[in-house]
């Protein structure tokens, strides 16, 4: 045996790393190292530095419906390839491979859930899902979410965690944007809340369109959120760009979002929110008449 077939059997028999569950989470911002149930507990916060780190759709409807109280809508729903687009993969194939990686047809979930015993309808990007991307399902579940808060008088909140709208079906895509704007219209005239709650990242046509349309928009801390890419930016506009200017606080600072919300007390918030900004309709009979004898 020489020396490259040692190599290559102390290959075969070394044991693939990423198969391998890992117990420990290093913070990308503070480098600590931490036992992956600590940071757990913490909803994905580090509790060394408060890095508010990427969690999945799933995470995020846990960590804000009450348990049990959250049915989801138009699962059923996914996305065609009119355009028969294809680049290095066909869209289909990306299609599959997004359900494969996340059980689920598009980027969006849909549904009804209380939130602190407050009723509201909810949707939740998943960035595990070709990045979060805004196509047409996606612009058909806010839509038919917005038809259900208006019919059953409930808030909606989005939480949005996307790197803008998808390419891959060109302006069906694009057209989404004022899909949902005109939907949200719909909700302001019914003088129902919209609260957009922008995670790490939101970014292209999300943030374009719905993601800063709502009567309250809260950002996670730290979260990462813009149009274009800051090097893109600076190509275009030939200018230096300000430190962290696409940071959910270089917002805050100039009033371009209302808050930034710390993972813990988001739930708290929106419910209060809720109760705050949601009043019964009234009828005549409750409107008092000064005409009296």
């Amino acid at each position: 045996m020489n020396i490259g077939d040692l190599f290559r059997r102390a290959k075969r028999e070394r044991p693939d790393t990423k198969e391998a569950p890992s117990h420990w989470i290093k913070c990308k911002k503070c480098q600590a190292i931490m036992y992956y149930k600590e940071v757990a507990a913490k909803r994905y916060v580090c509790p060394k530095c408060g890095l508010h780190m990427r969690i999945s759709a799933s995470d995020r409807i846990e960590a804000l419906a009450d348990e049990g109280s959250f049915t989801e809508f138009d699962e059923q729903l996914k996305a065609v390839d009119p355009l028969s687009f294809s680049d290095k993969k066909s869209y289909a194939q990306r299609l599959e491979e997004g359900y494969k990686k996340t059980g689920r047809r598009s980027a969006a979930i849909a549904g009804e859930c209380a939130i602190e015993g407050v009723a509201a309808q909810l949707v939740v990007f998943d960035f595990d899902f070709m990045g979060g991307s805004l196509g047409s399902v996606e612009g058909e579940k806010i839509t038919r979410a917005v038809n259900r808060a208006v019919e059953k008088r409930q808030g909606l909140i989005i939480i949005s965690a996307s790197g803008g709208a998808r390419m891959q079906e060109s302006t069906f895509s694009l057209m989404q944007m004022a899909k949902t704007s005109a939907a949200l219209k719909k909700l302001a005239a019914a003088k129902l809340p919209f609260i957009s709650v922008l995670t790490d990242p939101t970014f292209g046509g999300v943030s374009a369109s719905f993601a800063f349309l709502g009567d309250v928009i809260i950002a996670e801390p730290g979260a990462m959120v813009g149009f274009a890419g800051a090097r893109v930016i600076k190509q275009t506009i030939g200018a230096d760009l300000p430190e962290g200017f696409q940071s959910a606080e270089f917002l805050l600072d100039r009033g371009l979002i209302d808050m930034i919300v710390d993972r813990e007390r988001l739930k708290t918030t929106l419910a209060d929110l809720l109760r705050f900004t949601i009043r019964p309709e009234r009828s005549e009979r409750s409107v008092p008449n000064d005409d009296r004898d």
